[in-house]
């Protein structure tokens, strides 16, 4: 049994599948997570048309002016390369805003806070170490960018990079560097809701490490290492999963990611369902000026 019709709304599982013929209209694809995400930008898009693509609902229209593919990725890796695939293989996608929020793992940030990293990684792609006298030990074939936590070492993911035959290691996806500065630029015009009236107002943060992986992290201990080791900003469930199957196919890729909780980081218990509409609305609302910024080769 799957759970990915979990993060699809009702009224999207009811819709026939479509045909697969592919759409040749060049369009933007805009990825969220899960339901309450997407929900924010549904209601502002024009001339939607719905279609089923194996799992996933692809919702064709305006947004910002620019033609569009909204869908949702579906919740963790899997479901995020999967979906993200089958709209490369249907639609003409010329560039990947992926909006939604996250967990903050740099100390200096805060609940509401957007997070635009240069780069993505995928933090559980590794190995569990056997366990010897002198500690955790890897195979001597294996090689471990970062350092261990415990038994969990992380390591590249093999990845055929657009052109080329076979595999190679890889551990960082790149954030396209024109989306990165229009990020940048957008983010002196965007007004961020802020998540009461004593706390710091949040910001825009354009730059630094993002990581995924397959977990929901709320551990104060694994946010220290994936600060210290990683020097990651954020981390979040799909992000690197798309980042990964953007550049295999050679598609501009950018992630904005507010923060709904910090990952453990909390004195209480975690608080992404307290924040998480915030969050997504200050994401949704940088991902939507930097669309209305991009040039017409993106």
């Amino acid at each position: 049994m799957t759970h990915f019709p979990i993060d699809v709304p009702p009224a999207a599982r009811a819709i026939p599948r479509a045909g697969t013929a592919p759409d040749d209209q060049p369009r933007v694809a805009v990825v969220t997570a899960f339901a309450p995400e997407i929900a924010i930008l549904e209601t502002a898009l024009e001339g939607a048309e719905t279609r089923r693509i194996g799992p996933a609902t692809y919702i064709t229209g305006r947004l910002e002016g620019r033609e569009v593919v909204l869908f949702l990725s579906g919740i963790s890796m899997v479901n995020a390369a999967m979906s993200t695939q089958a709209a490369l293989d249907h639609f003409n996608v010329t560039s990947i805003l992926f909006s939604g929020i996250a967990g903050g793992v740099d100390p200096g940030l805060g609940i509401g806070d957007v997070v635009v990293p240069a780069r993505w990684g995928h933090f559980l792609e590794g190995a569990f170490a056997r366990e010897t006298d002198a500690g955790y030990a890897l195979p001597g074939w294996m090689s471990a960018p970062v350092a261990n936590f415990g038994m969990m070492h992380t390591c590249p993911v093999g990845v055929v990079a657009p052109g080329a035959d076979a595999p190679q290691g890889r551990f960082w996806f790149d954030t396209h560097p024109v989306l990165l500065e229009l990020a940048g630029a957008a983010a002196a015009e965007v007004e961020l809701l802020g998540c009461d009236a004593e706390a710091t107002p949040p910001r825009v943060v354009i730059g630094g490490n993002g990581i995924s992986g397959p977990v929901f992290m709320d551990n104060a201990q694994f946010r220290e290492h994936a600060h210290a080791s990683f020097e990651a900003r954020v981390l979040d469930m799909e992000s690197a999963g798309v980042a990964q199957v953007a550049y295999a196919n050679g598609v501009p890729f950018i992630a904005f990611r507010s923060l709904s909780d910090l990952a453990g980081g909390g004195g209480d218990e975690n608080e992404m369902v307290r924040f998480m509409s915030v969050a997504a609305e200050n994401s949704a609302r940088l991902m939507r000026a930097v669309l209305a910024r991009l040039p017409a080769s993106l």
